[in-house]
């Protein structure tokens, strides 16, 4: 109660936008394993016994008939809202995570395998981290269907079925209006109706699921300071000035990460209060990191080419995952009157930032291929040992 106020005064997302980023200042230059590790175990339990609560109230409300888990949402989209995307190729950037994910690439390798015991863990842990997060997003699915359609609202105002969807998801509104809020919020409500199918109550239900989205964007956070103030510091040796460079210092470059997403952050996006920047770039996120993900296969095609081993189980995957995104980024860029560039109301930044990641993985696609008949079997030089601690 005595700090408080300290939490409330102005504009609270501002106030602990500036909590998390100075958390994150902290957490990304103390090693891995002093708090981004006991974090992350921590943060797990609470992970596992949503997920628990989750598939329990799914079986529950599907058994006993609280949920209709065919009839609750329409199958096909006879008329869907106007300025909808394509399903394809949009479906390989609206489901970021799962069975292929770029920033799960950058984790893997940034702090995931400094955390490993020994590399033979590593396809116990990566491959199952993703199978578990499919079947996660297989339960989202369910719960912004059949959750959602067990009712929302309440009293004599609640609605249920397709009445209940159509809250959430209005196919005679507007794609725009699909914002992130809306799309979070139906997982919310549709979560802890299933976990209330459990004889938990509705509040304590919603409170549940809000702490599992909350805590899958705070494991993110700080983890994803880490490995910006990776690139940095590797960014800061590739320039730098006479023989040196600031940015090459991990505390110089984790407050230079800091600061330019605490900016971003604090920014209000248009028609939002201050601390909403984030929403500025989100439209971005799903082809951006798909992108990435593309580029990490291209990675292991590379490593496994000059190694003469196998790479049709990657080449596959690479070449969709480098052409969906794509195709997917130039049509938020050029279609007609919605696109960020031929748009009636273009939008310069993220045009611009779109424009700039097609033209960065154009640029390492053709590397890579003009790289790959000089390295066949040729590996990489071995690193010196580590200095004796």
């Amino acid at each position: 109660n005595a700090v408080a106020p300290l939490f409330t005064v102005g504009n609270p997302v501002v106030v602990w936008t500036i909590i998390l980023m100075t958390y994150c200042f902290v957490a990304s230059v103390m090693p891995v394993w002093t708090l981004l590790q006991p974090r992350d175990y921590i943060n797990s339990h609470q992970l596992i016994v949503a997920l628990v609560l989750l598939v329990g109230g799914l079986i529950v409300a599907g058994a006993t008939g609280q949920a209709d888990l065919m009839n609750s949402a329409p199958a096909i989209a006879e008329s869907p809202p106007a300025g909808a995307p394509p399903i394809w190729p949009f479906l390989f950037i609206t489901i970021a995570c799962g069975a292929i994910s770029g920033f799960h690439c950058l984790v893997s390798s940034g702090t995931s395998s400094k955390q490993v015991e020994s590399e033979l863990d590593a396809q116990y842990v990566g491959y199952g981290a993703m199978l578990l997060e499919g079947a996660l997003a297989v339960i989202v699915i369910l719960a912004c269907c059949a959750g959602v359609g067990m009712g929302v609202g309440e009293g004599a105002s609640r609605l249920e079925g397709i009445a209940a969807w159509h809250t959430k998801y209005d196919p005679s509104g507007n794609w725009a209006a699909f914002g992130l809020p809306q799309k979070v919020g139906a997982f919310v409500d549709g979560g802890a109706n299933f976990i209330n199918s459990l004889g938990i109550s509705l509040e304590m239900a919603t409170g549940i699921v809000a702490v599992l989205v909350a805590s899958f964007a705070a494991t993110t956070l700080d983890t994803a300071t880490r490995l910006q103030r990776y690139v940095i510091q590797e960014l800061g040796k590739s320039l730098r000035f006479k023989n040196s460079s600031p940015l090459s210092n991990k505390y110089a470059a984790t407050a230079t990460a800091v600061l330019l997403g605490g900016a971003m952050a604090m920014i209000p996006a248009p028609g939002k209060d201050y601390g909403t920047g984030g929403l500025i770039l989100w439209p971005l996120f799903g082809a951006t990191n798909q992108l990435l993900a593309g580029l990490a296969f291209m990675v292991i095609v590379f490593y496994l080419w000059r190694r003469n081993l196998p790479i049709w189980f990657a080449a596959i995957p690479m070449v969709i995952m480098l052409i969906m995104p794509a195709w997917a980024l130039c049509w938020q860029l050029f279609d007609g009157q919605a696109g960020w560039i031929s748009g009636s109301e273009p939008n310069t930044l993220l045009g611009t930032i779109g424009v700039g990641a097609l033209c960065l993985q154009f640029w390492m696609v053709i590397e890579c291929l003009l790289l790959l008949p000089k390295v066949k079997g040729q590996l990489e030089q071995e690193l010196p040992p580590l200095p004796a601690t």
